[in-house]
């Protein structure tokens, strides 16, 4: 079967898309000899924040001559960017081998498509004996498939409501999910600020050995330098002065403080050159276009809470002093809909809601009935992302009275991946957010 013959047909294998637990994937991982690797292994969870923190350090491991495994979900365009082995995507043929493993590991056991595909990421890392796994946590903690493998090095990004009919309602019940990556003796990079008390008495319970931002590691940012402080292993102090990254603060300090548990050192060349060279595609990703646009996959509270602090600091740089946001906005109907976008309301001047290519998707009808209730702007309403962008575009061209203005494309990774596609020819704008 072809690559996408397979994906296909994982869509159906299971009867339900999230079945949360371990007891199916465990027994044929061990058939498959993927829960033993001479690799350092780094499971990061969290709300958000998760994919810098990886890109982060996998950028880091690369420019210091490390051969790394990134696995990552969901995808934006292709599946292969899900399984990224020494910065490349994996090839199709190497997939489908590995399903092909997989297949006949399984022996009847019915496994979800992220099961699958998380089992056919670690038999690729397995088979190129890399020294460094770098594996994201799709769904909480404790019960994702991925905690399958017990890290060297732990790391929870955030901690906030997401998910919250498989999670918990309350941040303390999603924070004991997401802590259930640590195992004790091992260390647990929190690089959560606020951490829920349940959740800090439950850290010393499980025993593992907790870094916390801003007590065991710091970082503070004058003008454009951020400058941050580290512990190792072995107690040693590390620090760091670097220029600015596009990237948060604290996901870049975080990273760093993941890394520097392990039994090596990087320097500050190497760091440096590291944040750099990266590009993150769909989180606050800035494009080279006119007017400037921003991406961001953002599909939560707290994440647009971030979003709305990037806009308002670039809203007030001279150039853009007084520029009119327009925001399209694309969501999944079972998402905190009302929170989220309540969050963005003191800083987008006109909505345009776009309807999303999925089952899924809430009817960007609702979404304009409820942004007009609340007194907000709603331009007009589109069948796509891509389709609302070409109309815009030739909108804003066509403007003279208010020429400045920035479009922000926000919500689900399937609305941001439909303007990806729609305007592959941008660059990443680099610097202009943090």
């Amino acid at each position: 079967m072809t690559l996408e013959d397979w994906l296909n047909r994982l869509e159906r294998l299971h009867f339900k898309d999230i079945d949360m637990g371990l007891d199916r994937i465990t027994p044929v991982a061990e058939r498959l000899s993927v829960l033993s690797t001479p690799a350092t292994v780094i499971t990061v969870a969290g709300t958000n924040g998760k994919g810098s923190t990886l890109a982060v350090m996998e950028s880091v491991l690369l420019q210091a001559g490390l051969k790394v495994g990134l696995y990552t979900s969901p995808h934006l365009v292709d599946f292969n960017e899900r399984i990224r082995i020494d910065s490349s995507n994996c090839e199709n043929a190497a997939i489908v081998q590995a399903f092909d493993q997989v297949e006949k590991a399984r022996q009847g056991v019915s496994l979800t498509y992220f099961e699958f595909t998380t089992l056919a990421a670690l038999l690729l890392f397995q088979h190129k004996k890399l020294d460094v796994w770098l594996l994201e946590v799709g769904l909480g903690g404790r019960l994702d498939a991925v905690n399958i493998c017990s890290p060297d090095v732990a790391v929870v990004t955030s901690i906030d409501l997401d998910h919250q009919q498989w999670l918990g309602e309350t941040r303390a019940q999603i924070g004991l999910e997401k802590i259930g990556i640590g195992r004790r003796e091992k260390p647990l990079v929190m690089g959560e600020p606020n951490i829920p008390a349940q959740v800090d008495e439950a850290l010393k319970r499980q025993g593992s050995k907790v870094y916390r931002v801003q007590e065991q590691y710091h970082f503070s940012r004058k003008n454009h330098l951020l400058s941050i402080d580290l512990l190792s292993s072995t107690g040693d102090q590390l620090h760091y002065d670097l220029s600015s990254s596009y990237l948060l603060d604290i996901n870049v300090a975080t990273a760093l403080q993941a890394l520097a548990l392990m039994p090596l050192a990087f320097t500050q060349e190497i760091v440096q050159n590291a944040l750099g060279n990266l590009s993150l595609k769909g989180r606050q990703q800035w494009l080279d276009t006119e007017p400037p646009m921003v991406l961001d996959v953002g599909h939560n509270p707290h994440a647009a809470r971030g979003l709305r602090a990037t806009l308002s600091d670039y809203i007030q740089q001279p150039d853009y002093n007084g520029a009119k946001v327009l925001c399209v906005v694309g969501m999944l109907a079972d998402k905190d809909i009302a929170a989220t976008l309540m969050e963005l309301l003191p800083v987008v001047d006109e909505w345009l809601p776009v309807a999303v290519d999925t089952p899924r998707g809430e009817d960007p009808e609702h979404l304009r009935r409820w942004l007009q209730e609340t007194g907000a702007v709603v331009k007009a309403v589109f069948s796509s992302a891509s389709q609302c962008c070409n109309w815009l575009f030739d909108e804003v061209a066509t403007k003279s009275s208010h020429p400045k203005y920035i479009i922000v494309v926000f919500g689900s990774f399937y609305t941001v991946s439909d303007v990806i596609q729609y305007c592959p020819q941008a660059n990443v704008k680099k610097g202009a957010s943090q």
